[in-house]
């Protein structure tokens, strides 16, 4: 298992640019934490805390494709920095002026979430440059799903030790400042800089022109409602036990579940095609939410948690090869983007449905929101089984050659690989 993933961090860059991603992604990856536990900590209600995480979801969701579209035009770092500073800066306005101004507070979660900078989709364009093979590409989009895992679950230990040593201000404050030098170390990399998109074809709809990433968007924005309903039910779990570290706990266990599962997936070959392998697997990350809503001692419901999260990230993993399956030429960056906003979407419309449903029937009604967007997520894509049928030949492999001919290859690799 550790030897695939150690071969793909021997390529050169590739290490500094799966740490660099990953610290500058742990804004955008702990905010609806953040958010919740400053809210409440300035005594804003349940409701109040789900709206302001959903308004910096929603505002992330209309970001990440325009970014995503201008990376793919510009380049990376004309477009990652500035965005990771002004994000930054918008949390910080928060942070600063609490929720004594709610229009102010709504402003600085919505700069924040607009301008959150594209580095999933930019990792992801860069894999096929780094590695040079379709096969080290595939088992890199594994090993990237298994890092966000460690993220998800030290970010939120994180998050919740900031609050205890200091205050939830001060965590809002240190995470974002993380996240700008994440960044800066990703966009000062040479493969960063040297990345160029492929030749697109103009069309005012860029990567959504593709049916089957229609698809797959619309099954990813019920994962997203159900990531996002947990956030707030976690909340009210801790609540009800009156210990705020449970928090951190559950969605630390959550976290490490999907680090198991991600880990043994990525650890393998799989055969067949992956739009039927995704299916299998959220039919199990689905059966995996149900169990939440009986909301146990906390012991047990640790343990629920990270069975919950074992199928997660293999589903992303598996989604990342459908993407760029579907993807149309010249709009990596963007399709990868779109995967993103739909979990912002999703995460969005979790939030604001589980805060109220915690005030109306309780804590177990905001984990069935999540079990429920599990099974949502799984009709989707059984029902649009037809259009994510794609031709043998990948997008991956057909990208490789475009970035061979666009210089983009690099040194190290000749021009005879494909990614």
């Amino acid at each position: 298992m550790a030897a695939g993933y150690l071969d793909i961090l021997r390529a050169r860059h590739a290490a500094r640019l799966l740490a660099g991603t990953l610290v500058g992604r742990l804004p955008s990856g702990t905010a609806h934490i953040a958010i919740v536990l400053f809210t409440r900590a300035e005594g804003g209600s349940y409701t109040l805390a789900g709206a302001l995480a959903a308004v910096y979801g929603l505002a992330t969701a209309v970001g990440q494709p325009l970014l995503g579209r201008a990376v793919d035009l510009y380049g990376q770092p004309r477009v990652q920095l500035p965005a990771a500073v002004v994000s930054a800066l918008g949390m910080a306005v928060l942070a600063l002026a609490g929720l004594g101004s709610l229009p102010l507070a709504y402003a600085a979660v919505t700069v924040a979430g607009v301008f959150t900078p594209p580095l999933e989709g930019g990792l992801r364009a860069l894999w096929p440059s780094v590695l040079g093979g379709e096969d080290r590409v595939h088992r890199a989009y594994a090993m990237d799903a298994v890092a966000q895992e460690v993220m998800f679950t030290v970010g939120p230990l994180l998050v919740t030790l900031l609050v205890s040593l200091w205050s939830p201000a001060a965590a809002l404050l240190v995470i974002n400042a993380i996240g700008v030098l994440g960044a800066l170390s990703v966009v000062l990399s040479e493969p960063s800089r040297a990345w160029r998109s492929a030749p697109r074809e103009a069309h005012w709809l860029g990567a959504l022109r593709s049916p089957g990433l229609l698809a797959l968007l619309g099954a990813f924005f019920f994962v997203g409602l159900a990531l996002g309903s947990i956030t707030v039910a976690g909340v009210a779990y801790a609540d009800d036990h009156g210990r705020e570290s449970v928090y951190g706990w559950l969605m630390a266990a959550l976290g490490l579940g999907a680090l198991i599962g991600g880990a043994v997936y990525g650890a393998r070959q799989w055969a067949g095609a992956p739009e039927r392998r995704l299916r299998v697997i959220v039919a199990l990350l689905a059966l995996g939410y149900l169990p939440l809503m009986l909301t146990p001692g906390v012991v047990a419901m640790t343990a629920l948690a990270a069975l919950a999260g074992v199928f997660l990230a293999p589903a992303i993993a598996c989604s990342f090869i459908v993407v760029d399956r579907h993807a149309p030429q010249g709009t990596v960056t963007e399709a990868f983007s779109w995967l993103v906003t739909t979990f912002g979407v999703g995460a969005a419309a979790g939030t604001a449905v589980a805060g109220p449903a915690v005030e109306l029937g309780g804590t177990s009604w905001s984990f069935a929101v999540a079990a429920a967007g599990g099974v949502a997520a799984l009709l989707v894509l059984l029902a649009t089984g037809r259009v994510l049928t794609v031709p043998g030949r990948t997008a991956v492999a057909v990208r490789g050659s475009e970035n061979d001919r666009n210089g983009a290859v690099e040194p190290g690799f000749s021009s005879g690989h494909q990614a």
